[in-house]
């Protein structure tokens, strides 16, 4: 459900009673079965609940965090026995986090339109810098140590002008993590530059039809959820759904801090 839009902050109201941002082992780096997710958010009083893997297409590197499309197929599987199984109880989707790779946009478009998804959110993880693929989302020192010596400011630079095309380019549903970039680097702010580009993605992401993911993880990570509270309002001024998703990556992180964001929002 999206939430209902008006001019003020506080006319919106977020629905909390799904998460829409959800992982499983099949990422190889989480944890926990399908069922044991989909368990936590019955526990949670839930109504809802997205599973959201990864796909990524093109990146080369020992890191592999993202499904095979044999692993879309276990997914699929195990996804619609456990819709079945806990019809009454939860209402569950089948997404996909896109990390979006521009040398490898139409690949990912077919892969995208060969499935009947639930939910499509864009993202982008892996930036090339000196013919490698830099992952801005680890917390692992060798990324965090190729990040710095390839320039912070220009990564995410590349990040959002990469975000931005694939908000134009690929079938997408929502926006996730907008600021999530480089969030293991706390050295990292955001310069005016990075904030223009980031409207111009909130346009785009408006001009697509595109909601836009409060993604509460960032709590936990830098004491502030993705996106910033300034974001935020940019967000809200271009009458931007909002939506929530906690990106867990074990299941008693599903629907972590939702209780806060309805009093974030308006607090804005």
């Amino acid at each position: 459900m999206a939430p209902r839009i008006t001019d003020s902050s506080s006319d919106i109201q977020i629905n909390t009673t799904v998460d829409r941002h959800v992982h499983t082992k099949l990422c190889h780096h989480a944890s926990g079965e399908m069922e044991d997710y989909v368990l936590a958010a019955i526990r949670q009083g839930l109504e809802g609940l997205i599973f959201l893997e990864h796909m990524e297409e093109g990146i080369s590197g020992n890191e592999k965090t993202w499904l095979t499309e044999e692993d879309f197929d276990s997914y699929f599987s195990e996804g619609k026995r456990l819709q079945e199984k806990y019809k009454s109880q939860l209402t569950i989707g089948l997404g996909v986090e896109c990390g979006y790779n521009p040398d490898r946009r139409q690949t990912l478009i077919s892969r995208l339109d060969s499935r009947d998804w639930d939910e499509i959110g864009i993202s982008c993880h892996f930036i090339k810098s000196a013919n490698e693929y830099i992952n801005l989302f680890s917390r692992k020192e060798d990324n965090l140590k190729r990040a710095k010596e390839s320039g912070s400011e220009q990564l995410l630079d590349a990040y959002f002008d990469t975000l931005h095309e694939a908000v134009a380019t690929l079938p997408g549903t929502k926006l996730c993590h907008l600021d999530g970039a480089l969030r293991f680097l706390p050295e990292i702010y955001l310069t005016d530059s990075h904030l223009k580009k980031i409207d111009q993605v909130l346009l785009a992401v408006k001009r697509r039809g595109l909601t836009l993911e409060i993604n509460t993880s960032g709590l936990v990570i830098r004491g502030e959820q993705f996106p910033s509270r300034a974001i935020l309002q940019m967000a809200i001024s271009h009458r931007i759904p909002l939506v929530v998703g906690s990106d867990a990556h074990k299941p008693e992180q599903v629907g972590r801090h939702f209780d806060r964001i309805n009093k974030l929002v308006e607090g804005l």
